[in-house]
């Protein structure tokens, strides 16, 4: 979920940003040393993208999902993880959800279903919403009445808590929880985020991507609870926060033309007029002169 205090919309976001942690694990050698410490035992060569941020609907009534991290490694097997900081009571369910979707995406119709891959399905929170202190949560299907007996169908899923002292995972993936949830550590890997999290900081072209995003939630949101007055709470909230939260974001990520930029742009730079931002942060986050800010100044 995109962070809405606008105090922190982009210079102190950490990799505890799902937008940002998207954007870090781009790197394949970063993104391939975090699987290695959540999954040891497996033998990771390399890693692909089928397609980064990939959208996953199987019908036009269906609920639309885009993944944080969606990676395949050398044998087939992929992988969806996803940073999540808040605790919306929701998460196995949506666990169950995000592993059906991405099945359906693996085969076409009329294919056997032996060419399903192997899948994991791995969150990482910063709370322990299990409550039972470990770090680690990794989730198959056995039979209930002998719990020798797998079901073997190839998928798991793995939640990890960033808040936890106990002793259950190696040392590389208590470092780098630590560092998830903003504690002092010291280890190479950890290291290496925190530069890839500067650098990306950088990127003028993601920042401008956040802030968009950003604003288009903030938009949309007012425009779903308007519709909610209008047309009476559970159509309103349905159709406004949830579908048009959902539009906004699709239709902000997939504007590419110069001029729809360009008009993006002063719709961000107007309301952050009118929402009160001082001369100097709208000059960091759009790179505009004073002498335009006054003329959107005027406009408000």
């Amino acid at each position: 979920m995109m962070d809405n205090n606008t105090k922190t919309t982009w210079e102190e976001l950490g990799l505890s940003n799902d937008f940002l942690f998207g954007k870090v694990m781009q790197n394949p050698v970063l993104c391939k040393k975090l699987l290695e410490r959540i999954l040891p035992d497996l033998q990771i060569e390399r890693i692909e993208y089928p397609e980064l941020q990939k959208p996953i609907r199987p019908d036009v009534d269906a609920r639309s999902v885009r993944l944080d991290v969606y990676v395949k490694d050398d044998k087939d097997t992929v992988y969806d993880i996803e940073m999540q900081t808040v605790d919306t009571g929701e998460l196995p369910k949506r666990s169950r959800y995000y592993q059906g979707m991405m099945d359906l995406q693996l085969i076409d119709r009329g294919e056997t279903y032996k060419k399903l891959n192997r899948s994991f399905v791995i969150f990482i929170c910063l709370k322990d919403i299990f409550g039972k202190g470990r770090h680690i949560y990794t989730f198959e299907n056995i039979c209930k009445e002998d719990k020798t007996l797998h079901l073997e169908d190839g998928t798991a899923k793995i939640f990890l808590n960033a808040d936890s002292q106990m002793d259950d995972v190696s040392e590389e993936l208590k470092a780098f929880l630590n560092y998830v949830a903003g504690k002092e550590t010291t280890d190479a890997y950890v290291e290496e985020l925190e530069e890839a999290v500067n650098e990306a900081k950088k990127n003028r072209e993601w920042r401008h991507e956040y802030m968009t995003l950003l604003m288009r939630d903030q938009e949309n949101q007012e425009i779903g609870e308007k519709r909610g007055f209008e047309r009476g709470r559970e159509q309103g909230i349905k159709q406004g926060r949830e579908q048009g939260i959902k539009q906004g974001r699709e239709q902000g990520r997939e504007q590419g033309r110069e001029q729809g930029k360009v008009q993006e742009r002063q719709k961000i730079i107007l309301k952050m007029v009118k929402q009160g931002f001082s001369n100097e942060q709208i000059i960091m986050l759009c790179d505009i002169s004073e002498n335009e800010i006054e003329r959107y100044r005027k406009q408000k």
